[in-house]
């Protein structure tokens, strides 16, 4: 149905041809119109003007005549007159009315009535007209078969010279000797009228015939072929092809039409690819977002478990603490007792043995639990190191362990708790050579990255299992058997989050382990970190 609505529906083409059509029509008639009502009127105008003419020489040819009275002569000449194509009949009229001489014969001696065509022009008023104008001397009428037929009445004036002449028998005082009436057919008038009619009528339909081709030409060229090809290119952008494309040769309104349409178009393929880039990267970014959700979630759920474990483990330190002080001294003051069996010495040795591994657990407990917060002042993370460095390196355990730096020199201070960071990197250089106890290497790194700086110390170590990294933070949670109470890294954790900062580690099996320490190098970052 859409389809052959739009077969009826008329195009821009026919639309815009055919009411210029009918404007032009409309004025090509108007102008006929008014050039054959002029030309009416300027043919008809010479044709008075010659009948004029004509009166006058029939007068002044006759003149002479007339002076001596010698009336066979005179109508005479006026029937030579008459044989002309084109003169109906001629007639003399005298002062009163009568005709006197009339081509037609059956006329001769009628008396004519004022109110008659031939005299009411002079005699329609009270007083006679000597003089009148042409036109108005003249009369238009038609004759029974249809006819037009135009009349003129000259008059015949007295002369001077007619007063001692044999025709004088009028007074001197007396103006008007009679009328000359002359009668011609307006058939060749009609006959230019009904030709140059024909003529303009031809031409008109001519010269629309050219215009209709013209403008057809002209209005596809121009109009509707560009409009046409934007047509199609918007069905097909409506149907999502978007490599279409308008040739904008014209510089007119239409061109940048075209022109718009190319930039539309190629807007929308540039959305169209962003969005299906995006569409493309959402999963992925989505994934992305996930993992870091989950991570600030564990975070999250790391921060709880410190507060809350820190509560519940300062009030156990402090109760565990005074026994365990108690049974230190007592088994410390048997033990000097010289009466005591050897048996008995070497159990109450390895009661002071466990009580003293108790006792580093407790105060292990209550660092973790007193976690203050951090006193900052500006200072070198490369000195830091180098002082750390220079507790540990001389430990019988860190004899077959190879320590290297590689330092950036061009470092700015940094505002941290110089013992608290201390105390982060002791924790870290003593779990890598925990994790070497035949030997190996130590690496100890720091740089600027993207935010501030990085403090890494890797090892060459065993390694942590994949399985155990997402626990290494938590709390007593630890790899090794028989060393440590699992404080260490969850203390250094806490003190690296008070800084404002990040604890990152990578491991593999059996290649060795790195920590990064990552610090910001805003004070202003740091503070909102410390609170």
């Amino acid at each position: 149905m859409a389809n052959k609505m739009r077969i009826l529906r008329p195009s821009l083409l026919s639309k815009f041809t055919l009411s210029t059509s009918v404007l032009v029509l409309g004025i090509m008639l108007l102008f006929a119109f008014v050039n054959l009502r002029t030309l009416k009127d300027l043919w008809l105008h010479e044709a008075v003007k010659d009948v004029d003419y004509l009166s006058e020489t029939i007068i002044r040819t006759t003149y002479y005549q007339m002076l001596e009275d010698d009336r066979a002569r005179v109508f005479q000449v006026i029937r030579e007159v008459a044989d002309q194509e084109g003169i109906e009949h001629i007639r003399l009229i005298n002062k009163d009315g009568r005709i006197a001489y009339s081509t037609e014969s059956s006329e001769i001696g009628a008396l004519l009535d004022k109110d008659a065509a031939t005299c009411y022009v002079c005699h329609r008023n009270d007083t006679p007209l000597e003089h009148a104008t042409s036109m108005s001397r003249s009369r238009i009428f038609r004759e029974r078969d249809g006819e037009e037929i135009l009349g003129l009445a000259k008059g015949i004036y007295n002369q001077p010279e007619c007063e001692s002449a044999a025709c004088h028998a009028h007074p001197a005082d007396v103006k008007l000797l009679g009328v000359l009436d002359v009668t011609v057919s307006l058939s060749a008038i009609k006959g230019r009228m009904d030709f140059y009619r024909e003529s303009v009528i031809a031409f008109t339909i001519l010269l629309l015939l050219v215009l209709f081709v013209c403008l057809t030409c002209l209005t596809r060229k121009f109009v509707t072929t560009p409009v046409k090809d934007l047509l199609r290119q918007t069905h097909r952008l409506a149907h999502g092809e978007l490599d279409g494309r308008i040739e904008t040769g014209a510089r007119d309104e239409i061109g940048e039409l075209g022109e718009a349409f190319n930039e539309m178009t190629d807007n929308l393929r540039k959305a169209h690819a962003e969005l299906r880039q995006w569409a493309e990267t959402l999963e992925t970014k989505v994934a992305e977002r996930s993992r870091e959700i989950e991570q600030i979630q564990q975070q999250l759920l790391h921060s709880e478990k410190l507060a809350s474990l820190g509560g519940l483990v300062a009030g156990i330190a402090h109760e565990v603490n005074n026994p365990l002080t108690g049974i230190m001294m007592f088994s410390s003051l048997a033990l000097k007792n010289p009466a005591l069996p050897p048996p008995l010495q070497k159990d109450l040795q390895t009661v002071v043995c466990e009580t003293q591994r108790c006792a580093e657990i407790v105060r292990g407990l209550l660092e973790f639990s007193r976690q203050s917060q951090p006193l900052k002042k500006e200072n070198s993370v490369n000195v830091l190191l180098d002082t750390t460095l220079a507790l540990v390196e001389h430990q019988p355990r860190f004899h077959d362990i190879k320590i290297v730096r590689h330092y950036d020199a061009t470092l700015p201070p940094v505002l941290v708790d110089a013992t608290q960071l201390r105390q982060v990197l002791m924790n870290l250089v003593l779990n890598a050579a925990q994790a070497m106890p035949a030997g190996g290497l130590i690496t100890v790194a720091t740089g600027l990255h993207l935010e501030g700086l990085f403090i890494a110390v890797a090892d060459t170590g065993c390694g942590i299992p994949e399985e155990h990294l997402p626990r290494i933070f938590d709390p007593f949670f630890t790899t090794k058997e028989h060393e440590g109470t699992g404080l260490g890294l969850s203390v250094s954790y806490g003190i690296v989050k008070s800084h404002g900062g990040e604890i990152e580690v990578e491991s593999r099996p059996g290649e060795g382990t790195r920590f990064t320490v990552l610090l910001p190098l805003d004070a202003s970052t740091e503070e909102d970190g410390a609170r």
